[in-house]
């Protein structure tokens, strides 16, 4: 009896051994807590597009390199934590945040890779104004540049999003992301209120007496790799700038300030949930419906993903890249 309990002794004392060791390439806790928001990071192993519904990407030879990326979208508790703030107008630890500019995304980025112990992904230089941005209206203007291969938290080139929204290797080919039933995976302005506006015409008037808003993250279905909310919710800023993608002889960097958003939102039609919607909104503007997950290469030291060699040109657009050099433009 005395070495049965030995053993079983020894046993539990390898198995929470082996549970507290930290696995190096993981750069995160893999815990199933909403509340964690993206301390949760899932692997997504590159690859070309599956899913048909990628329309901008399918069948046109673009890759994507493996990367993690967070299971849901940055919450009020994890921006507050990093940035000791809140501007968000729909309050609660786990909704997600709102009312950030792009800027604050990027910088929100290199304060947690510091607080983590990470290495920065981007240099901002915040006296220097970014020359590719014709923007008149804004004023901020910081010129961004990366910091190819480090580990820190960074913001989705939109094929990465795209990419993972779609489900990646393991893709079913739905229209949104993780199903063909819009409802089923996303909060949307049909949706997103006190009861359903089915049927109804889009009016602001009608969603603010419906108390239509953002909602906790991870509340819907996840998609094949089990991501909440990359339909729906808020729309989520990616690091390119906003321009046509099939467009031929015109300037990449020339992107008039506008970054582009994926996903659609809560005040937004279910066709913006789409997995091909795009859209751009300007980097120094705030919205209700405008939040950002992150995401960070999968190993220290390696290539964190599509356009991060694309991306080393200041505020350059990593997607206007990609289709000049992979899809033959």
């Amino acid at each position: 009896m005395r070495k049965l309990f030995i053993f079983c002794l020894t046993a539990i004392t390898v198995v929470v051994s082996a549970r507290a060791q930290v696995d190096p390439d993981k750069m995160a806790g893999g815990g199933t807590d909403p509340q964690k928001g993206a301390d949760d990071l899932v692997l997504v192993e590159g690859g070309a597009f599956e899913n048909t519904n990628c329309t901008q990407y399918y069948g046109k030879g673009v890759t994507v390199t493996s990367f993690y990326i967070g299971k849901y979208e940055i919450t009020q508790k994890e921006w507050i934590k990093v940035m000791g703030n809140n501007p968000s107008k729909f309050k609660g630890d786990t909704m997600p945040v709102e009312m950030v500019t792009w800027y604050e995304c990027i910088e929100y980025c290199n304060k947690r890779s510091v607080k983590d112990g990470l290495n920065p992904y981007y240099t901002i230089d915040k006296n220097k104004k970014d020359t590719n941005n014709s923007n008149e209206n804004d004023a901020i203007k910081w010129t961004v540049t990366i910091n190819a291969g480090v580990n820190g938290y960074r913001l989705p080139t939109e094929a990465e999003w795209e990419y993972a929204a779609s489900g990646g290797r393991m893709s079913k080919g739905y229209t949104y992301s993780g199903s063909d039933d819009v409802d089923k995976v996303a909060w949307y302005w049909e949706n997103s209120g006190d009861k359903s506006l089915k049927g109804a015409s889009w009016h602001w008037p009608t969603l603010e007496s419906n108390h239509c808003q953002t909602k906790p993250v991870g509340s819907k279905a996840p998609n094949e790799l089990g991501l909440y909310d990359m339909s729906g919710n808020v729309r989520e800023f990616c690091w390119d700038g906003y321009k046509n993608l099939e467009a031929k002889g015109t300037d990449p960097r020339n992107y008039s300030g506008y970054r582009v958003w994926k996903g659609g939102g809560w005040m937004g039609a279910g066709y913006c949930c789409g997995l091909s919607w795009r859209n751009g909104y300007e980097a120094y503007q705030r919205g209700s419906d405008q939040g950002f997950r992150v995401c960070c290469g999968k190993q220290t030291g390696s290539s964190n993903g599509i356009g991060d060699k694309e991306q080393s040109r200041a505020a350059e657009p990593a997607a206007a890249t990609l289709s000049r050099q992979q899809l033959g433009l």
